[in-house]
């Protein structure tokens, strides 16, 4: 009688309850590695009370962190730090995909036509992470580097995406994350953020009206794969003195066009 082959990748004794297959120490230290990706630095007792974990619990994980070059420290003040481990395995993120590299050369031109700043960002964990942003020369301008997360709904690549995204699909995020309020104009109510949403398709790119954060605002448009899936987004973000909701016509026409060239650069194909 024929047996049903086990997942590839899975342990022969695998049970699908989570609980019996994590491994405590290491979700804690990964625990650590996140407080810290999220902070300029923190001292030994700050990582401490942030984690909730006693003092000489998470030194022992630093320490065997600091072995693998995941966390440093610095001396002059005794503050921790990500390490460069930690920046070789985030990059081994990048190289799964060929969007990143694709995308570089839209987006340089997406700056120069613009004058503002291109970012290009995908959803992990029903958030917008950021994977790679060209700069403006300008004073004053956004800056968003790359590991750098942001709610969906209160950003431009992320209303992008969820314009895109089947309803069912949409509305799970939504129902998973919330609408958080950051600014007067956050749409806190999901009836308003799926009328915002459906504006946005029919246009072709959608708009964070300083949704996020007071005199800044961002245009953005999908990228799509081979079956006509949004799987990235590009925008360009700034100030709002400088991008006013009079230029968002012609700076949607720019993101679309950039985010459309990439689409087609990694054999992608736009609905």
């Amino acid at each position: 009688m024929p047996t049903t082959p086990r997942p590839r990748g899975r342990p022969k004794a695998f049970h699908d309850k989570t609980d019996q297959n994590t491994v405590q120490a290491l979700d804690r230290a990964l625990g650590l590695i996140t407080t810290l990706a999220a902070a300029p630095g923190l001292t030994l007792s700050e990582l401490a009370e942030a984690s909730g974990q006693a003092v000489a619990t998470v030194y022992r994980a630093l320490v065997t962190l600091q072995g693998h070059g995941m966390v440093e420290l610095e001396e002059p003040g005794q503050i921790w730090h990500i390490g460069p481990g930690a920046f070789r395995v985030g990059s081994a993120f990048l190289r799964r995909t060929k969007v990143v590299e694709r995308a570089r050369a839209p987006m340089d031109q997406l700056m120069r036509d613009s004058g503002e700043t291109a970012n290009l960002g995908v959803e992990v964990g029903d958030q917008v992470l950021f994977l790679s942003q060209v700069e403006t020369h300008q004073a004053i301008r956004a800056f968003f580097p790359p590991g750098t997360m942001a709610p969906m709904h209160v950003s431009g690549i992320g209303k992008a995406l969820l314009a895109w995204y089947p309803e069912e699909k949409t509305r799970g995020i939504l129902a998973r994350q919330g609408l958080e309020r950051f600014t007067t104009l956050t749409h806190t109510s999901e009836t308003a953020l799926l009328r915002d949403l459906a504006r946005t398709r029919e246009r072709g790119f959608a708009i964070d009206d300083q949704e996020r954060a007071e005199g800044m605002r961002c245009v953005a448009a999908p990228i799509f794969n081979s079956h006509g899936e949004p799987i990235a987004g590009l925008s360009v973000s700034g100030p709002a003195f400088r991008m006013g909701l009079s230029d968002a016509t012609r700076l949607g026409t720019l993101v679309r066009t950039a985010a459309d060239r990439v689409t087609e650069a990694t054999g992608g194909s736009r609905i």
